[in-house]
């Protein structure tokens, strides 16, 4: 499993990145999950079925299946949110794990940048930022690519991904 990034401002445009570079991957036979950072409370329970029931009367976890997925929520109830590393680890084996958000982490990221969001650059602040994605010309020394560029960007990503191995080293010695 080899792992690579994206990071950027709300507004930049990373998961729309995401819905179309992810089926250029797959299209070259690669198998791939995501991690999304979320910085708002989320929810992915719908009131009143079985399973938000089972949350709201305390459970910790619950698991939801049928013959299409499954899905595990669990309930932090005052603990301390999981670490990349640790949601790394719940992960079923692919080629490619893309990880959106998570910006303050050492893993190899391209940032998303788009000019109509007014924000700074990540990039001259995250040495961990290996290129940039942009829908305007960008004064670096990093690979740029243009947003609209997928088949590129996915050549990026997989070239920059590194081994998960490697990004759990970086997480135990932390």
């Amino acid at each position: 499993m080899k792992l690579i990034g994206l990071a950027g401002w709300s507004g930049a445009g990373k998961t729309t990145l995401l819905e179309r570079v992810i089926p250029h991957l797959i299209a070259r036979g690669l198998s791939v999950s995501t991690i999304k950072h979320a910085h708002h409370s989320f929810d992915v329970d719908v009131p009143g079925k079985d399973s938000w029931k089972h949350r709201n009367a305390g459970a910790t976890e619950v698991l939801v299946s049928s013959g299409n997925r499954f899905a595990l929520m669990h309930e932090l109830r005052g603990a301390p949110e999981p670490t990349l590393h640790e949601l790394l680890s719940l992960l079923s084996p692919v080629d490619l794990v893309i990880v959106e958000g998570f910006k303050a982490d050492a893993h190899p990221k391209i940032e998303v940048y788009r000019a109509e969001t007014g924000k700074e650059f990540l990039h001259g602040q995250d040495k961990a930022i290996v290129a940039v994605a942009s829908d305007v010309p960008v004064a670096t020394d990093l690979p740029v690519l243009h947003l609209d560029d997928i088949e590129k960007i996915a050549d990026m990503m997989l070239s920059k991904a590194v081994p998960l191995a490697d990004v759990l080293a970086v997480g135990d010695e932390a």
